[in-house]
This record gives structure tokens, sequence and C-alpha cells, in this order.
């Protein structure tokens, strides 16, 4: 039977609650004696909007936003059955997507 790798991406705006979430996970991957790599930061992906301030009289002024989103990944070598049970036990903080996913080596 090939050897399976389990990856999990993470996605969120702030990148602190990020590295705490990431950081989390890792310490209670590590407790269950599972092998880990990671988190490895992806790049950044920046969203920009340019908006009209006003409709009218400044229509040539414009206000600029942009939206951030940081993503992580780690990858975890070697399982046993404790990191399933630790991964669906873990509270992350609220503002992190959690992507789980299977990888066949």
């Amino acid at each position: 039977m090939p050897k399976q790798k389990i990856r999990i991406k993470l996605k969120g705006f702030d990148h602190k609650i990020l590295d705490q979430a990431a950081h989390q996970i890792v310490e209670a991957l590590e407790r269950t004696g599972a092998i880990t790599t990671g988190p490895v930061p992806l790049p950044t992906h920046i969203k920009k909007f340019s908006v009209i301030r006003s409709p009218f009289i400044d229509k040539d002024s414009q206000e600029q936003f942009e939206i951030r989103t940081h993503k992580r990944f780690i990858d975890i070598v070697d399982t046993t059955s404790k990191t399933i049970d630790a991964l669906t036990n873990l509270n992350i903080p609220a503002g992190v997507g959690i992507d789980i996913k299977t990888i066949g080596v």
C-alpha cells in the first residue's frame, strides 16, 4: 500500500491569527507523534479596489482598498490514528479557513 500524506491548507485575512492556528495544529500533531513539515507560507493574494469618492463634483478623486489573503500549508508525512483524532478535536480561531486533503505518494 502506498504511503499517504495529509496536506492541510490554511487561509485567512489576518496573518497573526493564521500563524497562531498553524502553530496550534503543529503542536497538536507533534504531541501525537506525527512527522510534519511546515507551516510553509505561500504567496499572499492581494485584491485591490478603486472606488470613486463622489459621483458628482469629486469624481476624479478615488479611494483605494485592498484585501490580503494569506495562505499556509502543513504536510503530515507520517500519521497515526491519534493524529486524525487530534485534528478533529482542535479549536481553531475564527477567521481561518481549513482544507484537509490526502495525497498519495
